[in-house]
């Protein structure tokens, strides 16, 4: 399985698509193509140089930052979309917990997580030993999503419940982890939030470079039975740990 992460609105909103392949077949899927002047040049490369053969778009959600950029994709690339029931264009809703193949080699699971937005799905991507999740804006290196469409509840059990039981070496993708350090910082200090800042600070990107198991350590919405946070807030209630965490980040 080959992951190759692609920067949409550099310098300004700063998102990342992720195009998979499967290394045998080179069958491949792009997540979240939003901004198409910049996908539609590496897709065209690759289709005509034979590096890949392109089968799906997969949304992880339908805010336009990550879903709108389908119509135009669509008009270049005959393809179905895999993702959410309000995604632009979408063909196909997985149910949660279902299962899709790319090529020969790579299982895909879909995961519902809604909060961010209630249409928000995770995949789960195994090749082998390789694991990988693309959460959309549910779950960010360090961080989560604003609770745009849903509850605390809901963003605990999609955090601590659903990705929680994921592999630990599964490796999560998309971030803002500079910002999510510095909040962290705020809540928690640990070992773990130390390296990960000194890691963000010396590097571009982050993804790909941490764990679920990583996450569970320097993510403080992913520690919310931690005594240390709930001195800070004035809780042990993991559901209100989560509200109050996400309140004080949008006030950040």
């Amino acid at each position: 399985m080959h992951i190759q992460s692609i920067p949409m609105w550099e310098g300004t909103g700063n998102n990342y698509a992720y195009l998979v392949v499967d290394d045998n077949s080179k069958e491949a899927v792009i997540i979240d193509p939003a901004n198409p002047p910049e996908i539609l040049p590496v897709l065209q490369e690759q289709t005509d140089s034979g590096k890949i053969k392109l089968s799906t778009i997969i949304n992880t959600h339908h805010h336009h930052d990550h879903a709108g950029g389908n119509s135009e994709i669509l008009k270049h690339f005959k393809l179905p979309i895999v993702g959410g029931k309000d995604c632009e264009k979408v063909t196909k809703t997985p149910a949660h917990n279902s299962t899709f193949t790319i090529g020969e080699s790579i299982k895909v699971t879909a995961l519902h997580t809604p909060c961010h937005t209630q249409d928000s799905i995770c995949y789960f991507f195994e090749d082998g030993t390789d694991r990988a999740v693309f959460t959309g804006d549910t779950m960010f290196i360090g961080g989560c999503g604003r609770f745009f469409e849903g509850n605390a509840a809901e963003m605990h059990k999609a955090l601590n419940e659903v990705l929680a039981s994921l592999p630990d070496d599964t490796k999560p993708g998309h971030e803002y982890t500079k910002g999510n350090v510095r909040f962290a910082k705020r809540v928690l200090e640990n070992d773990a939030i130390k390296k990960l800042e000194e890691f963000a600070q010396n590097n571009k990107e982050t993804q790909g470079k941490f764990t679920i198991g990583d996450e569970k350590q320097h993510n403080v919405f992913m520690r919310v039975n931690d005594p240390a946070i709930h001195q800070l807030v004035g809780h042990d209630n993991p559901v209100e740990v989560m509200k109050t965490l996400r309140e004080m980040k949008d006030r950040a």
